[in-house]
């Protein structure tokens, strides 16, 4: 794929032409696509601008993606909102062609959508802070709701602390919990370190946070093979190896990954594991 300057390749999945795409806003949308409705390019092809192919309202931006065959009995779909809201709703609520969206959750007018996980009902849930706090909880915490529902607590906040991140644990999963601060700053943390709580706590440190290192601005569950990619507010764009990023216990500042300068981390991305073109004798 050719990419723009400053452009990247997020995240790669693999879907069939009656697949469904399911698109989330940060305004608590849901825009559904069919994959024979993405349109079809070669290898180089730059793609089309997701704008050409939702009706988006002014403002609006996709928070999550998430690729489904079909709408599975068993499976809920868990949101998480920047001001410490979560919500389970299950799958089938959002078995509807309409082409203009679909409330996917009720926001109130302060409030986000970051996050969206497609899950069994049965995983431990993650949500970390800008201010590096954390809290872990059993999604069985967590009661269904309708589409149209607010949520509830999943995290008490401190004055002007936000949610920038939430992550879906699988039992057993030998991933570990990367964080990222606007000055470059990031660890990793190994999931024992995360006790499950009860869920509304304000949980437990996860990040040190001091003028050096700066607010927490990305999460991820990662694994030793992955990549991550930080941008900066200055378009400046560098690629880690995940296994080179030193894992720390909670109450931790980290080491620098990227030297900022005069700008601002103010994204990463997990790096889809690129596939090398047929090799000979395969």
């Amino acid at each position: 794929m050719t990419t723009r300057e400053e452009d990247f390749v997020k995240d790669i999945f693999t879907a069939s032409t009656h697949d469904i795409i399911m698109f989330f806003s940060n305004k608590g949308k849901l825009y559904k696509l069919r994959g024979f409705e993405i349109p079809e390019a070669g290898r180089t092809a730059k793609g089309t601008a997701i704008v050409n192919l939702l009706s988006l309202d002014p403002g609006e931006k996709i928070s999550a993606i998430i690729p489904i065959q079909n709408i599975a009995e068993g499976k809920y779909l868990l949101m998480a909102t920047k001001q410490g809201i979560i919500k389970k709703t299950p799958l089938s609520e959002y078995d509807s062609s309409r082409k203009t969206g679909l409330q996917g959750i009720a926001l109130k007018e302060d409030d986000e959508l970051i996050s969206v996980k497609l899950t069994d009902g049965e995983d431990n849930v993650v949500m970390v802070t800008e201010g590096g706090q954390c809290i872990t909880f059993s999604e069985k915490d967590v009661r269904p709701m309708g589409r149209v529902s607010q949520g509830v607590i999943g995290m008490k906040l401190d004055k002007d602390d936000t949610v920038i991140g939430m992550e879906s644990i699988i039992e057993g999963s030998k991933q570990t919990l990367l964080t990222i601060t606007e000055n470059g700053f990031g660890k990793r943390t190994e999931l024992d370190e995360y006790r499950v709580q009860a869920r509304a706590g304000k949980g437990v440190i996860t990040y040190k946070i001091t003028p050096k290192t700066g607010k927490v601005i990305g999460v991820e569950l990662v694994n030793e093979d992955d990549d991550i990619m930080l941008i900066t507010d200055t378009g400046t764009i560098i690629r880690i190896n995940v296994a080179e990023i030193s894992i720390l216990g909670r109450p931790t500042q980290g080491v620098t990954l990227m030297r900022t300068n005069e700008g601002k981390v103010v994204s990463i991305e997990k790096i889809a594991e690129e596939k090398e073109d047929d090799e000979e004798g395969k």
